[in-house]
């Protein structure tokens, strides 16, 4: 019987108020305490204000201690008002809650709700398993809170997570950015179909005032220019780079290191191989030894058997023959290196 009532009532458009459930518990109850009196003996402290309320709620909810109960037969029949009263209104109850908790659910797949967070991760603009593998990097890197915000055409949350909120609209309207609280946002990655809508976007982005760290993937980084005719403070990442792009994210100002150590001129990455002379050196040495006289930094160390250890501890030894790879404003001899180490 509560199923058939609960498929009834949930076809009844005045359910979808809460005010339904209240209503139908103080009818019941109203109608129902002034029938209990006249049915029951004047002594019996069932009527009494203080004990009806507390009979009504248990008996109402079917759990019925056995403490209160109506004597006669006229009062039984009021109980049984009762009791199917009770099952009417906490059948209103849960449909109601099951409406709005559907509601909600499909609002969030749907990506038409409001996100409320701050200090999260935006990514704007969606490309099935590219967009994926950004969101597990990121999480792997410790993002606490990641939003989606995906163009009209993507249906519905292609990751349903807890952590990954969904936003859906076009990428370009302030009202669908504030829904992905962009202006809230720690950083915002703009990866757009073409370096045309990302430039849209990024005027959008920047309309908003976000303080957040903005990264755009650009298809031709010649376009960062224009990018930074926007915001100057935009970071533009080549498109065909996601790992860049997702340590720029949670690690701002890296990929402009990346760029750095690429470019031609100013400091550069060269690699150079331990003279048998030398014997083993430590690290420790290579470090401070190259580094004092040459400004060299040492990254990585490959031994004769071919194995790298990237940001070798400074505890360890490079055997003679290993190559050593560094950052340093030019090449080094191997003179300049046995005369540093030596030295």
């Amino acid at each position: 019987m509560p199923l058939f009532l609960t498929r009834l009532l949930a076809r009844l458009a005045f359910l979808s108020s809460w005010a339904t459930p209240a209503a139908v518990v103080l009818f019941v109850f109203c109608t129902s305490w002034p029938l209990m009196a006249l049915a029951e003996p004047a002594d019996n402290d069932l009527v009494r204000p203080g004990n009806y309320w507390w009979y009504f709620v248990v008996t109402a909810a079917t759990v019925g201690y056995g403490d209160l109960y109506p004597t006669s037969d006229w009062g039984h029949v009021v109980g049984v008002y009762v009791i199917i009263g009770g099952i009417v209104a906490l059948t209103t109850v849960f449909t109601k809650l099951a409406t709005v908790l559907e509601q909600a659910k499909g609002r969030r797949m749907l990506g038409s709700n409001t996100v409320d967070a701050t200090g999260h991760i935006v990514l704007l603009g969606y490309e099935p398993g590219r967009t994926e593998r950004f969101v597990d990097r990121l999480r792997a890197e410790g993002a606490d809170r990641v939003v989606l915000c995906a163009p009209e055409e993507v249906g519905t949350h292609p990751m349903p997570s807890p952590e990954i909120d969904f936003v859906r609209g076009q990428l370009t309207d302030e009202s669908v950015l504030r829904r992905a609280a962009v202006p809230k946002a720690a950083a915002v990655l703009i990866d757009a179909h073409d370096d045309n809508e990302a430039l849209a976007i990024a005027v959008a982005v920047d309309h908003l005032g976000s303080p957040a760290h903005i990264v755009v993937a650009l298809r031709d980084t010649d376009r960062t220019s224009l990018m930074h005719y926007v915001d100057k403070n935009i970071h533009c990442v080549p498109w065909h780079m996601p790992r860049m792009i997702s340590e720029e994210l949670t690690s701002p100002g890296i990929a402009e290191v990346y760029t750095e150590l690429m470019a031609h001129g100013g400091a550069n990455t060269y690699s150079l191989r331990i003279p048998e002379s030398l014997g083993a050196v430590s690290i420790e040495d290579c470090q401070l030894a190259l580094g004092r006289k040459h400004g060299v930094t040492v990254l990585a160390v490959r031994d004769g058997a071919g194995a790298l250890v990237v940001n070798p501890s400074w505890q360890s030894e490079a055997a003679a023959g290993s190559v050593l790879y560094y950052v340093s404003p030019r090449r080094l001899s191997d003179r300049q290196v046995e005369d540093a180490l030596r030295g």
